[in-house]
């Protein structure tokens, strides 16, 4: 990568990652995706996998035992928040946030992808990017990076309930309210089959209470339920029932 001008990814680590690599070339590798190598394959010959694949244990981890040391609640509860946490969305929006997506280097396919297909990558490159502050400069580090990033996004979580699943949580309260159960129906497809969008419908008795869209049938229906709990009025931010 000697021919590269790297001003611009250190640059980004001193004033979003807060110091400069004294090898600059772990953030380039985590900011290059799969799709680049295969199209400069003279020039470039590593993309991030590998660095995700670190950088995802290393977000795992820090998440676990900061949630483990500083909650009293039974594993289940614990399991959920992580999973909150660290969902591709949320990583996803984390990196947006931080404004590398102009870094990263992808194809001219991929650049032009679906939103879905961008999420998945700029949550991939997020997890890389951890990969190479834990190379760069270690375990603590990487923690803050990811206490700044991740972590705090925690209160909001707990405070709006957004780690429960909507759908349990509708079935619980439909079941209390109306005594019946959710059923979900599909009501429009739209798209190829590789970038499908599903809308959908969820019906409790003969009465729609939410409709939902999304890339998959799973999505759709999660969204149709969070339509649903609004509708009846459930506030998020209320202790589960």
């Amino acid at each position: 990568m000697s021919g590269m001008n790297k001003t611009p990814y250190q640059d980004f680590a001193r004033d979003h990652i807060g110091f400069e690599f004294d090898n600059i070339d772990y953030l380039i590798t985590a900011l290059t995706h799969r799709s680049y190598v295969n199209e400069h394959r003279k020039s470039v010959s590593e993309h991030n996998e590998r660095l995700e694949f670190l950088g995802d244990a290393v977000l795992e981890l820090v998440v676990t035992d900061y949630l483990y040391k500083n909650f009293d609640e039974p594993e289940g509860i614990l399991t959920s928040w992580r999973a909150s946490l660290v969902r591709t969305e949320s990583i996803g929006e984390a990196g947006s946030k931080l404004g590398y997506e102009p870094l990263l280097r992808m194809s001219r396919g991929e650049k032009n992808g679906s939103k879905r297909a961008r999420q998945q990558i700029l949550a991939n490159a997020f997890e890389a990017v951890i990969g190479a502050i834990y190379l760069e400069k270690g375990y603590e580090a990487a923690e803050e990076f990811i206490k700044k990033n991740i972590l705090s996004k925690l209160d909001e979580i707990l405070k709006t309930g957004s780690w429960r699943d909507p759908k349990s949580h509708l079935q619980e309260v439909s079941q209390k309210i109306d005594g019946a159960t959710p059923q979900y129906k599909v009501l429009e497809e739209e798209g190829p089959d590789h970038d499908k969008v599903f809308t959908l419908g969820v019906y409790v008795g003969d009465k729609m209470m939410g409709k939902g869209t999304g890339t998959s049938k799973q999505n759709a229906q999660q969204q149709a339920a969070k339509a649903a709990i609004e509708k009846y009025g459930v506030s998020a931010k209320k202790k589960p029932l």
